[in-house]
């Protein structure tokens, strides 16, 4: 690697053992993941051993407790763990993010002994989670979900059907949100369902844009029963719980962005480096120069923004706004760097046999995934100016 080209990413890092962690991570990627990455992809093929391989390595349950099987670790190493996973192979950089999301509600809202029966195996114990929020007609709307849970003695009997679910089908766990009481947010009980629940069925993969190696489907809950002790929090809690998890989640969107982004920034800067026009190399030209300039600026200050919030939350001080900011400008960035590094590389870039074509299609959906980037803006602006009036129109 030429000392002008694309270098590892310099990290300020808490701790010795977080510098060590990065190290593993980076040499696990570069051995494991990104050599397969492309073909993989291509293929549409799940790496589910890859996931294996990461929960035996202690890094799919990073930020929580020790006592339950995690890795103790503040959010913002956790955060760049996954911005290097997903520079790597975003499939896998999301899946854990996702993972991640799947465990926040028992870790956080759980009773002890919850936490004791279920957090060992969901954070160290080569199970894969999912998180089933949305439905085929409420996504932003959240508060306004379908899928029903009935009491039945001491179970509770699931009915209904959750969309867009990534994991959808392969998930051993998940954690769903359904509507115990009457309509509006108060209404809605959070539970951990097992995987292999008899009456779940998944359907068939949504057939995407990008990330074709990480499986998105509908999940059909049909007479599904559920033991009251796996309620997670209290009834009518569930939305409270679900929200929660995404205003972490915001921040793991946003370190998978900056890691797309810092992908395809390497890509084009190695290419530009190499590839000769006019007897010189195309990054000696001023217009390629400035390009790869505000890519590296956006990156930088992404990186800097998700940290900013990351820390925040270390601190146990509000970070709703901040995270929801970091969500908002690292994904679009991350959509400008992969659109600019098609470009840089001409006619090759729009060609499947570089990664940047896959970089940009893969871009896409971290604008839309754990609230779109409107619902980011609305987030923000309730922060400053408070809630929206609601007159009555006549």
């Amino acid at each position: 690697m030429s000392e002008h080209g694309p270098q590892p990413v310099q990290r300020r890092l808490p701790t010795q053992e977080a510098r060590d962690l990065l190290s593993l991570v980076r040499e696990l990627a570069a051995r494991e993941i990104r050599p397969r990455a492309g073909e993989e992809e291509a293929e549409g093929r799940f790496p589910r051993e890859i996931f294996t391989l990461l929960s035996e390595s202690g890094l799919l349950g990073l930020p929580y407790s020790e006592e339950f099987g995690g890795g103790d670790q503040p959010y913002e190493v956790y955060l760049q763990v996954l911005e290097e996973l997903a520079a790597a192979r975003l499939t896998v950089g999301l899946g854990t993010s996702v993972h991640t999301l799947a465990c926040h509600a028992l870790a956080v809202f759980g009773t002890k002994q919850q936490r004791a029966d279920h957090l060992p195996a969901m954070l160290g114990g080569g199970t894969l989670g999912a998180y089933c929020l949305s439905e085929p007609s409420s996504g932003s709307d959240a508060a306004s979900l379908r899928t029903r849970a009935t009491r039945d003695g001491d179970e509770w009997v699931l009915e209904g059907t959750k969309a867009w679910i990534t994991h959808g089908g392969t998930a051993d766990f998940l954690t769903v949100a359904a509507r115990t009481g009457g309509d509006g947010p108060r209404g809605i009980t959070a539970f951990l369902v097992p995987g292999d629940a008899d009456g779940l069925s998944a359907a068939a993969p949504e057939r995407k844009m990008g990330m074709n190696g990480s499986p998105t489907a509908q999940v059909h809950f049909d007479g599904v029963r559920v033991p009251d002790a796996r309620r997670i929090g209290d009834e009518g809690q569930g939305l409270t719980v679900a929200l929660s998890a995404l205003e972490s989640g915001r921040l793991g969107i946003a370190a998978c962005a900056v890691g797309v982004a810092q992908a395809a920034l390497d890509a084009a800067l190695a290419y530009t480096l190499e590839r000769q026009q006019f007897g010189r190399p195309i990054a000696d030209f001023q217009g390629l120069r400035f390009m790869l300039a505000d890519m590296a600026t956006q990156i930088e200050a992404g990186r800097a923004l998700y940290l900013s919030a990351a820390r925040l939350r270390d601190e146990g001080l509000p970070f709703g706004r901040e995270a929801a900011m970091a969500k908002l400008f690292c994904t679009d960035a991350a959509m400008r760097v992969t659109t600019d590094a098609v470009q840089l590389l001409g006619g090759y870039g729009y060609t499947a046999d570089f990664p940047v074509e896959r970089y940009m299609r893969e871009a896409k959906v971290l604008q839309i995934v754990e609230g779109t980037n409107q619902i980011q803006r609305m987030v923000i602006a309730r922060h400053l100016a408070g809630p929206e009036s609601r007159k009555e129109r006549h």
